[in-house]
Formats: C-alpha cells, sequence, structure tokens
C-alpha cells in the first residue's frame, strides 16, 4: 500500500506538491511512503490556507476516500524522518536539511509545517507578544475625561450600548500597545478608531511630546482608501462638533496597501521596513485584518517599532485570508484568553450603525453568520427584508436579469472620465462563490463580454471582448507589481482616448485623479465584471448579485455566504438553491494553526 501513490492517483496534489515528495524520495530513496504523503500533504494545505497540516485530520484537507493509515503510526514515521525536525532543533538551527517540522501542542493538537511556515507562525507570535507587553507612559486619565466625554457624548447611557463599547475601545488603547477592534459591517469601528486617534494626540500633548505619527493601512487599496474616507468624514464631524481643530488635523487624510506601507521590493519577498529598519509610525492601525495572511503579518508585526501602538481592525465572520493562516481567529483567540503571556486588549462591537433605509440586512446576517440555515431561508423567502432578494434556483441571472445587469456596464463606456467610470464602476458587483464552471467567475466574465460586443458597447471604440482591452473593461490585477504600484486586488476600468487607444486607469492617492497605465503594460489581469468573493474582499458596493454555484463545492460556507452578502450597501440580490445555501452555512471555513496556542506561551 502507498499513500503517496493513492494521493497522486485521486487527483488531489498539485504539481508542486508532487514535486516536494519526488525530491526527498529522489535525496533519499529510503524514506518512507508516509513521510513522502506528510510531505506532500504539508504543502497542500499551505496552498488551501493552512499553517501545516494535521496527521490526526487528514479528511479536513482531503475529501478523497483513501485509506487512512492510523494517526499515531504517521506521526512515528514522520517523527523519526531526517527530513522532520523537531521544534527545538528547527529553533536551533540544527536539522539544515529537514525541510518539515512536526510540533505538538499541548492542547492535544499537531501539526506537520512546511518549515517556513512554523517559523512565520513562531516570528510573529513572539513579536506580538512583545509589542502587547511594552509598557507605554502613564497619562492623566483625569485631565482627558472631558475629552472622552465629548467624543463619546452617549457612553454609558443604556439607549446607546453600541457607543460605550466605543468609547471603552477608545479608552481602552490608552493603556494597551495592541488593541484589536472587531465587529460586523457598520458596528463603528472606523468610527470608533477616529476618536480614539484623537484622544492618542490629546494624550501625547498632555505629556509635552509630538502628535503622534499615525499609518493607516489595509490588505488592498480599495480598503485603505475606504478606511482613509471613513476617517476623513469621522473627522469632519468630530470638528462640526467643536473638537479642538489641531486635535482633527493630527490625523492622517490617506490610506496605503500594507505593500506600499511596508516599501516592497521588486522581485523579492523582503520589504524595506523590518525589525533592523523600522516603520517611522507610533501608531499603526491597520483594517481588514482577517484579509491579512501569515507570511505578511509575520512582516508586518516585525517592522513595528519598539514603542509603538499596533491596532487591527476586522470581521471574525468574514472569510479568512486567501493565502495562509487563520491570522485574526489565531490572536483573537489568544486575546480573550487573557493570558499573562499575551496581554493583548479585545473589543468587540455588536451594534450596526450603518443602516441604509433601503437595505435591511442584519438579522440575515445574523443568521448566516450562526450557520442557521432555516432562519435565513424564512427571511429570504418571506420578503420581508427591505432591498433583500432571493432568487431561489434562479442561477443563471445573466439570462433572468440581463438587461438592467447590461445596462450598468454599459453605464461603464458611457462615463465622461475616468474618475466618473471608477466611481460608476462601485456602484454594482456580480460575485461569484468560484471561479470555474457555469457560475464560476471566469465564465460569466466571457459571457458578459460576449453580451456587451453584441450591443455594440464593447466594440465602440477599441477592440471588442476575447481578452483584448476593449472600452469600458473593468479590469482586475491578479498579482502584485510594485514597479507599478498595483497589487493583487485593485480594479481598474479600460477607456479608449479619442485616437481609439486604449488606456487602463487604476484609482490613485486622490480619487479625483486615477493613474494611466498602458494596457499591455500591466501586470496580470482579467475582466472584473464578475468576481470571486475572496476577490471582493475589503470592498463594498452599492448594488450586490451573490451567486452559488448549482453544485456542492468545499470552498462554500457560512463564512463565504456571510461576506459576500455584506458587501452589499443598498440592495442584495441572492440567486441560490435551497440545498446548496444550507450546505454552505452548514460548513465553518476553519484552518490549521498553532498561533493561538504559540500566543499563549511564554518566551
Amino acid at each position: 500500500m502507498s499513500l503517496f501513490r493513492d494521493l497522486q492517483q485521486a487527483g488531489v496534489l498539485r504539481a508542486l506538491d508532487d514535486a516536494l515528495a519526488l525530491a526527498l524520495r529522489r535525496l533519499d530513496p529510503q524514506t518512507p511512503d508516509l513521510v513522502l504523503a506528510g510531505a506532500a500533504l504539508a504543502s497542500l494545505a499551505v496552498a488551501q490556507g493552512h499553517a501545516g497540516f494535521d496527521p490526526a485530520r487528514p479528511r479536513a484537507l482531503v475529501e478523497a476516500s483513501l485509506p487512512w493509515p492510523d494517526a499515531d503510526e504517521w506521526i512515528a514515521e514522520l517523527q523519526a524522518s531526517r527530513w522532520v525536525a523537531a521544534p527545538d532543533a528547527a529553533l536551533a538551527g540544527s536539522a539544515a536539511d529537514a525541510p518539515l517540522v512536526f510540533e505538538r501542542f499541548d492542547d492535544g493538537g499537531s501539526l506537520l509545517y512546511l518549515r517556513r511556515y512554523r517559523e512565520y507562525e513562531r516570528q510573529l507570535a513572539g513579536r506580538l507578544r512583545r509589542i502587547a507587553a511594552q509598557p507605554l507612559p502613564v497619562g492623566d486619565r483625569a485631565a482627558l475625561a472631558p475629552l472622552l466625554a465629548a467624543l463619546f457624548p452617549h457612553a454609558n447611557a443604556s439607549a446607546d450600548a453600541g457607543e460605550d463599547q466605543q468609547a471603552r475601545a477608545a479608552e481602552t488603547a490608552l493603556h494597551h500597545p495592541l488593541l484589536l477592534v472587531t465587529g460586523g459591517p457598520g458596528t463603528g469601528k472606523t468610527t470608533t478608531i477616529t476618536r480614539l486617534l484623537v484622544l492618542l494626540a490629546a494624550q501625547a500633548r498632555e505629556a509635552g511630546r509630538p502628535a503622534p505619527r499615525i499609518a493607516l493601512a489595509a490588505p488592498t487599496g480599495r480598503a485603505a482608501e475606504r478606511m482613509a474616507g471613513s476617517v476623513r468624514g469621522a473627522v469632519q464631524q468630530l470638528a462640526a462638533a467643536g473638537i479642538e481643530r489641531a486635535l482633527c488635523e493630527a490625523l492622517p487624510a490617506t490610506g496605503t496597501t500594507l505593500h506600499r506601507l511596508l516599501g516592497a521590493i521588486p522581485d523579492s519577498p523582503r520589504f524595506r521596513h523590518d525589525a533592523d529598519h523600522p516603520l517611522p509610525f507610533d501608531v499603526v492601525v491597520v483594517d481588514e485584518a482577517s484579509m491579512i495572511d501569515l507570511p505578511l503579518m509575520a512582516k508586518l508585526a516585525d517592522a513595528v517599532a519598539d514603542g509603538a501602538r499596533l491596532v487591527l481592525l476586522g470581521d471574525p465572520d468574514q472569510l479568512p485570508s486567501v493565502e495562509a493562516g487563520d491570522v485574526l481567529a489565531g490572536i483573537l483567540h489568544a486575546a480573550d484568553a487573557a493570558t499573562p503571556a499575551f496581554p493583548a486588549a479585545h473589543v468587540h462591537l455588536v451594534r450596526g450603525y450603518r443602516q441604509d433605509a433601503s437595505l435591511r440586512l442584519a438579522p440575515l446576517a445574523a443568521a448566516v453568520r450562526d450557520g442557521d440555515a432555516p432562519a435565513a431561508l424564512s427571511l429570504l423567502r418571506g420578503g420581508d427584508l427591505a432591498g433583500v432578494h432571493f432568487h431561489e434556483n434562479a442561477l443563471d441571472p445573466l439570462q433572468a436579469q440581463r438587461e438592467p445587469l447590461l445596462a450598468h456596464w454599459r453605464a461603464l463606456a458611457q462615463a465622461t472620465d475616468p474618475a466618473q467610470a471608477l466611481a460608476e464602476a462601485g456602484r454594482m458587483r456580480l460575485l461569484t462563490a468560484v471561479r470555474d464552471g457555469p457560475q464560476g467567475a471566469r465564465t460569466l466574465n466571457a459571457r458578459i463580454e460576449a453580451l456587451l460586443a453584441g450591443t455594440g458597447v464593447a466594440g465602440a471604440r477599441g477592440r471588442g471582448p476575447s481578452g483584448g482591452h476593449f472600452h469600458g473593461r473593468l479590469l482586475l490585477v491578479t498579482e502584485n507589481s510594485y514597479r507599478h504600484g498595483l497589487f493583487n486586488g485593485d480594479i481598474g476600468v479600460c477607456l479608449s482616448d479619442p485616437r481609439g487607444v486604449p488606456v487602463a486607469w487604476f484609482p490613485g492617492a486622490d480619487p479625483a485623479h486615477p493613474r494611466a497605465f498602458h494596457p499591455a503594460a500591466l501586470p496580470a489581469h482579467e475582466s472584473a465584471f464578475a468576481m470571486t468573493v475572496h476577490k471582493a474582499q475589503g470592498s463594498e458596493f452599492d448594488t450586490v448579485w451573490l451567486l452559488l454555484p448549482a453544485r456542492p463545492n468545499r470552498v462554500l460556507s457560512r463564512e463565504l455566504v456571510y461576506t459576500g452578502l455584506t458587501r452589499a450597501r443598498r440592495e442584495l440580490h441572492l440567486a441560490a438553491s435551497a440545498s446548496i445555501l444550507e450546505a454552505a452555512l452548514a460548513r465553518h471555513a476553519s484552518r490549521h494553526s498553532g498561533l493561538g496556542w504559540r500566543l499563549q506561551q511564554q518566551d
């Protein structure tokens, strides 16, 4: 019996997973079969978003019916292998030729790591513990009390428990260098942070220090701009409410991507800012923390200067990062455990503030978050949720709702300038669970391009569909390009100039002045009329069409549905069958990780 061969024949391994195992066998033909299988699955685990592979739970990674070995037997083979280092050996740098590390945790779990990802996890845990434990200057709380009351005038009032939570988060930040603020859409995370930053500016002034240097960042450009725009709006409200102008002016007006913040180096996995060259900021605020993968969070934490504050905002019910590691969940688990090893502060906001009059989404979002399929279906079928439309069993919106959808995409080509086209692009998006198949983003984009060509829009100025950069084409960047300042997930629009030459426009630091690129010079990209929910994280749209596949798929989860529907600001259309929705809400998008355990351990 060969488990490795069974995995190959079942078609569950990628070429990269297969290559790792075969390389170990070439280097040592006596390598046991279970070690080869373990190496391939540790590689596959990272591709599926896990930090490592748990030999005791192989079915969580591979659903194929295979003759899985006894977990104890498998672990014994791994621990005896020259290719698998023990944690102490990996830390000491011995067993240098071992690409894998096997580690048991005190809670009974265990993981087989690719060595590099175990080091990311260990490095991140150590750095976050140091940030959380560093002493902060003791300020005069009484001196700040009037400002706190002015910033949160309704705090401690039973009628406004939400603002009471916001006030607690802001006051907590004064005394904790590592703060986590979580909550669903519209719970006031950005409002809380804006007022928190005003308090920090006042605290610094009371102590005779300069105003804190503050950075606002997010994983994607769109999310960074959304946060910065929200902060600008909140600052204007505070100024109008009488908060001192000097304190308001201490806050930044722009945001940036994490890659730009850290200083991406072309053709290198390294950044300009690291432990030896820390970020020049006293406070680093990061939104959409659920989207940050393990390697990037490790590099971010490494670059936070000693004595600086790190504030992480996020929604723990959203999808975890596309890449390896459910980092936010691990940090929250450790913070909520409240151990001396990790004295981070966590405030969870629950009241919904952003409630457009045309959209009543909160009850449905709660049912989806809780995995309550009967309640979700009852709400969807009842028709009592303003702005929410359930298209049960209507799995082809391009057929059933063709004209309303095409009208939006035609408007992109009719925009009078790039800024207007980009603003129009954010008003509606078709979101899918999968990339391929009849309900996949790729198929839908090809059909939309063909429909636009049939109306004459796509070919009116410039080349028509079939992969060309036609007038009115929405673009999605799919890889980072530090040279261009474009990053995976950035959205642009292609417009033809008066000579018919296509130009790709992407948002800049100033929304009124987009950046222009020749389409041939762009990094890898694709059409963005339809996008996967994963790619839409960090974005919001006035109207969202969320399309679930016709057949079960392992990517379906309650987190995916929740993330998709909460991208809507004013109107939601959900196209799905009841059985697929029930299957999605029954599944958690859980990840294997040792970060939560590791954060609670003393050095």
